[in-house]
C-alpha cells in the first residue's frame, strides 16, 4: 500500500506541474473540460428528450453525490488540505525559484521572421534568373581561379527545391538591398566530375563522390556580376566585401557558408540535410 502511495503521488505531482509549468498543459486541460462540458450537455439533452423524469432523477443523484462529497471534505478537512499541499509542493517549488511562470524553452517565440523569409515559408516561389551565355565562363581568370569550370552545371531545375529557393532569396537581398547582381556558377555536380576535381588537389576540393553537398543538389558556388563579367578573385575589394555581405545572408537563411571553413570557400554555401549525408564535407 505505501508503494502504491507513492507512485499515486509521484503521478499527481506530474500531473499538476505538467498543468502549470507547461503551457500544452494548460491548452489540453481547457479543451478538455470544454469537449467534456459539451458532451454533457448534449448527453443531458438527449436523455431529456428520451426519458424525461430521468433526468431529474440524474440531477437529483449528482447533486447527491457533490454534498456527500462536500460533507466528507469538511469532515476530513485537515487530511484533505494536507493532500493537496503534498501534491502542490513540487510546481510551486518550480514557480517560485524562477520569475517566470513557463519554463524557457518551451515559451512561445517572439522574434520577427524576415518579410522575404516569410514570404518564402509562405509559399512564394522565386523563379532563377536568365542563364547566361556559356561565354562568360570561359575567360582565362576564371578556369584559373575555377578548373574545369566551363563544363559546370547550371542547371536550376537539378538542384534540391528547397535549398534553391533559399539561394534564389539571397540573390534577390543581395540585389534589391546591397546592390550586387549574382550568378551561379556550379550549382549540381556528378560523382564522376567529383572525383575528376578530387584528383586535382586539395587546392581545388578535398571532397571525392557523395562526400559533397554538390552530389544532392545542395550546394552551389556563386559569384558576382559587375559590368557583364563575372568577378571572382578575392583580391577585388568590391568582391570581397560582396562575399562577406552574401555570408551574411546565406546564414540568415539556415545556410552553411563555405567562407568560415578552413579552406575559405567563399562563394559556396550549402544546405545540410541530415540523414541525407554521413560526412558533411564539400
Amino acid at each position: 500500500m505505501f508503494v502504491l502511495a507513492v507512485a499515486a503521488y509521484f503521478l499527481l505531482a506530474c500531473l499538476l506541474s505538467w498543468l502549470v509549468l507547461f503551457p500544452a498543459g494548460r491548452e489540453f486541460l481547457l479543451q478538455a473540460l470544454a469537449g467534456a462540458g459539451q458532451r454533457l450537455h448534449h448527453g443531458l439533452g438527449r436523455i431529456a428528450r428520451r426519458q424525461g423524469e430521468g433526468v431529474v432523477k440524474i440531477q437529483q443523484a449528482g447533486n447527491e453525490s457533490l454534498r456527500g462529497v462536500i460533507a466528507f471534505v469538511r469532515r476530513h478537512y485537515l487530511l484533505c488540505m494536507g493532500g493537496m499541499l503534498l501534491v502542490a509542493v513540487p510546481p510551486l517549488v518550480a514557480v517560485l525559484s524562477g520569475n517566470k511562470l513557463m519554463l524557457g524553452d518551451f515559451e512561445p517565440t517572439t522574434r520577427e521572421v524576415n518579410a522575404q523569409i516569410a514570404q518564402i515559408l509562405a509559399g512564394e516561389q522565386l523563379v532563377p534568373p536568365p542563364a547566361l551565355p556559356p561565354l562568360t565562363f570561359a575567360t582565362v581568370e576564371l578556369e584559373q581561379e575555377r578548373p574545369m569550370l566551363v563544363s559546370a552545371s547550371r542547371d536550376w531545375a537539378l538542384m534540391n527545391p528547397a535549398y534553391a529557393q533559399r539561394l534564389l532569396l539571397a540573390f534577390k537581398i543581395m540585389k534589391e538591398t546591397h546592390g550586387y547582381d549574382m550568378a551561379i556558377l556550379e550549382g549540381y555536380r556528378s560523382p564522376e566530375r567529383q572525383n575528376t576535381l578530387a584528383a586535382l588537389g586539395s587546392s581545388v576540393t578535398n571532397a571525392a563522390a557523395f562526400q559533397s553537398w554538390h552530389q544532392y543538389g545542395l550546394a552551389a558556388d556563386c559569384a558576382f556580376l559587375r559590368n557583364g563579367k563575372i568577378v571572382i578573385s578575392e583580391k577585388d575589394p568590391w568582391a570581397m566585401r560582396g562575399y562577406e555581405l552574401y555570408g551574411q545572408v546565406a546564414e540568415s537563411l539556415g545556410l552553411t557558408w563555405g567562407g568560415r571553413w578552413k579552406m575559405m570557400d567563399f562563394g559556396h554555401t550549402e544546405l545540410r540535410v541530415a540523414g541525407v549525408m554521413k560526412r558533411p564535407n564539400s
